[in-house]
């Protein structure tokens, strides 16, 4: 059973009703005594003034009305669109899915996992930009690597992958969760080498590739200066003790059909350290929250600040990559290749040697983001809840700012 099965929680997602306690209620009571202890970076400034102004009136809104029924909803604050914040995965969320469904190949996939070992933690902490692209590289080539060897597919795969930096204790654990089509194209572009439907390559295989390239990659950017290491001696062990350690990889196949499988990726695409629903309580005796198996975990106010800026990801980081086929670069020419040869050979009338010329490549599935938040929240923004008109008018509500300064006296 997948350990990385607990991070997606769904709730993380869903832009429901205000929580009985949010993140931003837990900052403004503890963040004081959190800056009395420790300094905060920039970065860590900004994600913590953002998610206390979140979906408040700070920020301004609108209100829904409806033209035919005249209801008016209550005003609907911005949000501080930071990646980090717990109220703002939704809509983005939403967007990525139908963005990435034009994207999407008629056939299998496979949900991996790569995770790097505990003992690799103080170095990630001291070194989070380059550890974690490290951890993108490494994977990527191994499967990559993988499926270009002649013994296995011999061709180039496509594969989504999003870095993820915690458990359900908020503790660091940095794991990447890949999504990879079932086959590759071949190095010609003629055809399309399918995997077996429930069957990628063996995990001891993938663990064993990506511990090689994930060490030789630190042994290298240590050599370079472009890794922090306080004692060479003691990092030098510590690889050479790893290379002798088993490194966790875990591959199933995602449920579901082709656009199923971008839904599936969706969830964890947006996921935040922590859901305002898992949130229990904030007292005296500190802050309570729930794990995905219902365990209650609890921190006083500033160990759990500690822990959940620990998954603040360094500015402009991108946590979302696409490799192979799913590469920018490949979007509108091998993909497409590819697209038409599953057209191809998923049609029983059709000579499997066609050239993919022969049959044009059918349109990628679409949906709006709206499409998304109905197949995700059964909610459709759309609509009057009232009456179920669509005639429906957003009017803005402004921004208030107790900090705005009053007019100059008059001379």
């Amino acid at each position: 059973m997948c350990r990385h099965g607990s991070c997606a929680d769904p709730s993380a997602s869903a832009q429901g009703g205000r929580a009985a306690l949010e993140l931003a209620d837990i900052v403004r009571a503890h963040r004081g005594a959190y800056e009395q202890q420790h300094v905060l970076t920039i970065t860590e400034r900004t994600v913590l003034d953002a998610v206390v102004r979140c979906r408040t009136a700070a920020l301004g809104g609108h209100v829904i009305v409806c033209l035919d029924c005249g209801t008016t909803s209550d005003p609907s604050y911005n949000s501080c669109r930071d990646r980090h914040c717990p109220k703002c995965p939704a809509v983005t969320q939403a967007k990525w899915i139908a963005g990435r469904l034009e994207r999407v190949l008629p056939t299998h996939y496979f949900h991996v996992v790569f995770t790097l070992p505990a003992e690799l933690r103080g170095l990630v902490l001291a070194n989070p930009k380059a550890s974690y692209d490290l951890l993108f590289r490494c994977a990527a080539a191994t499967l990559s690597e993988l499926g270009r060897d002649p013994k296995r597919l011999g061709g180039e795969l496509g594969l989504t992958a999003v870095l993820h930096t915690w458990t359900q204790k908020l503790d660091l654990h940095p794991h990447l969760h890949c999504i990879v089509t079932g086959g590759a194209l071949s190095p010609d572009a003629g055809r399309w080498i399918t995997t077996r439907p429930r069957f990628l390559f063996p995990v001891r295989v993938m663990g064993k590739l990506f511990r090689g390239k994930m060490l030789d990659a630190l042994t290298r950017a240590a050599h370079d200066g472009k890794l922090r290491v306080n004692d060479s001696t003691r990092f030098a062990t510590l690889v050479g003790r790893l290379y002798r350690k088993n490194w966790n990889v875990y591959s199933k196949r995602p449920f579901g059909g082709a656009e199923q499988v971008i839904a599936y990726l969706g969830q964890y695409t947006h996921r935040v350290a922590i859901s305002n629903q898992r949130l229990v309580t904030m007292d005296d005796r500190g802050v309570r929250f729930r794990t995905k198996t219902g365990e209650i975990v609890t921190l006083d106010g500033v160990s759990f600040l500690s822990r959940w800026l620990r998954h603040i990801l360094p500015k402009g980081f991108t946590k979302i990559r696409h490799y192979g086929l799913m590469s920018a670069s490949h979007a509108t020419s091998r993909l497409e290749v590819a697209r038409a040869l599953l057209a191809v050979t998923a049609k029983p009338d059709i000579d499997a040697s066609t050239p993919a010329d022969a049959e044009p490549a059918p349109p990628a599935p679409t949906a709006s983001w709206r499409e998304v938040i109905l197949l995700l929240t059964g909610i459709d923004v759309g609509v009057c809840p009232h009456c179920g008109s669509r005639a429906l008018e957003r009017r803005a509500v402004p921004r208030s700012n107790p900090h705005a300064r009053a007019p100059p006296k008059a001379a």
